[in-house]
């Protein structure tokens, strides 16, 4: 029986942080079932900004390019990302806006509005973390779920996004984050 590959990336910017222990503790336990393809958003070096838009190609990195191989090869994307001010960390926008392109993730046809997905037959696991408290967390996540669920993954054909939120991460105790740990783990364990 064939392994299934999973897409991880730490979308975190921050080389030391809890999305990297959630990270890590996931393909710890992942790895046993499935083939791993890890990402860390603080290694990958690109420049995040679509300068001409679609207007002109611009080059892709080697890191964009691998980070676009895994996605076609992968049959489950896990994203772990934190929340910020209501959204994702400006690097994670400047990866997706630069890897997730028309020809690769979805594309046009003749003089249809709608985009004809490329991703499709793939499931996507969202992790976010926040600081703000329990009572603002699904507030605070819904922009963040609209934008990577809604209007980026499932525009490009993946399928609608299972998730979870860990926060307040600012006033967490260490048996809450252990918690947070074991939900990783288990999610792991489970290739989900």
């Amino acid at each position: 029986m064939m392994k299934k590959n999973i897409l991880l990336l730490n979308a975190n910017p921050k080389t030391n942080s809890l999305c990297k222990q959630l990270s890590d503790t996931y393909e710890i336990e992942a790895r046993e079932q499935a083939n791993i393809l890890r990402f860390n958003l603080a290694d990958m070096d690109f420049e995040p900004s679509l300068k001409s838009a679609y207007d002109e190609i611009q080059p892709l990195e080697p890191c964009l390019f691998d980070f676009q191989n895994a996605i076609l090869s992968a049959q489950h994307l896990v994203i772990v990302s934190p929340i910020w001010w209501a959204g994702i960390p400006a690097k994670f926008k400047g990866l997706i806006d630069r890897a997730l392109l028309p020809g690769f993730a979805f594309k046009y046809e003749a003089d249809n509005p709608e985009p004809t997905p490329l991703l499709t037959g793939k499931t996507l696991r969202l992790m976010l973390t926040m600081d703000a408290p329990d009572d603002f967390a699904a507030e605070q996540a819904q922009p963040v779920l609209e934008q990577l669920d809604r209007f980026t993954f499932q525009y490009c054909g993946v399928s609608k996004a299972e998730y979870n939120l860990f926060g307040s991460v600012i006033s967490a105790q260490e048996s809450e984050i252990n918690q947070w740990l074991q939900t990783a783990k288990n999610l792991g364990a489970q290739c989900r």
